[in-house]
């Protein structure tokens, strides 16, 4: 569970100290397949508390990692993140005021996402149990899959109650945005832009470990 938050979080292990952060992760994919992904974690809401933590060394038995430690981990992810073929423009910025994350990049296809993801894997950035493959889009046919991940039900049951803490106010929502008009989807938990053009999904994070709701969905595209 700990990997999960890291994999949400894109390294940043200082705000698995505090439950109140929100994930949200975008894509616009364009008729050709390419696109540009982004994954942002706002912690804002609880700054106060983080700014109280950054001056400890441990806490709950966690090393508290420095703001100079958080922004080389946003770096190495980014110098990963060049190396894949398909991958360009990769940015990265760390509101270090506010401990607001953000990582984008732009895609020729989105399965790059997930050979990105699998490089931060060999490179011990994130866990080896962290889902890779997320995405798949067949450009002919006009079908983009947002796949099913791994459960984490159980590696959250084995949790402390101190750790499970870190979940109750904990936010995600996935932004799918689309060149083409929707014409349908499996997963009706997603909203539907009036445009019919986008998707969008939020719920507490809670929902999504303990499979409340899930994150697969099959579209189709005009």
């Amino acid at each position: 569970m700990k990997n999960l938050i890291k994999y949400f979080a894109l390294f940043i292990t200082c705000i698995s100290l505090t439950s109140c952060f929100d994930i949200i992760d975008k894509m616009i994919l364009k008729a050709d397949g390419s696109g540009e992904y982004s994954i942002i974690l706002n912690a804002s809401k609880s700054k106060t508390r983080l700014q109280s933590i950054s001056k400890m060394e441990t806490i709950n038995g966690k090393k508290v990692p420095k703001k100079s430690e958080i922004e080389s981990k946003l770096k190495e992810a980014s110098e990963i993140f060049k190396t894949v073929p398909g991958i360009s423009q990769v940015k990265t910025s760390f509101d270090a005021e506010n401990y607001i994350i953000k990582l984008s990049c732009n895609f020729k296809k989105i399965e790059n996402i997930n050979a990105g993801l699998e490089k931060l894997k060999a490179k011990n950035i994130i866990g080896k149990s962290i889902p890779t493959q997320l995405y798949k889009n067949n450009v002919t046919e006009k079908i983009f899959v947002r796949n099913k991940i791994n459960s984490f039900k159980n590696d959250y049951n084995k949790l402390s109650s101190a750790d499970k803490e870190v979940f109750n106010n904990a936010t995600y929502t996935s932004i799918l945005q689309f060149e083409n008009v929707i014409k349908s989807q499996t997963n009706n938990t997603y909203a539907i832009s009036p445009n019919k053009k986008a998707l969008k999904i939020n719920s507490n994070i809670l929902d999504f470990v303990l499979e409340k709701k899930q994150v697969q969905n099959t579209i189709s595209l005009q």
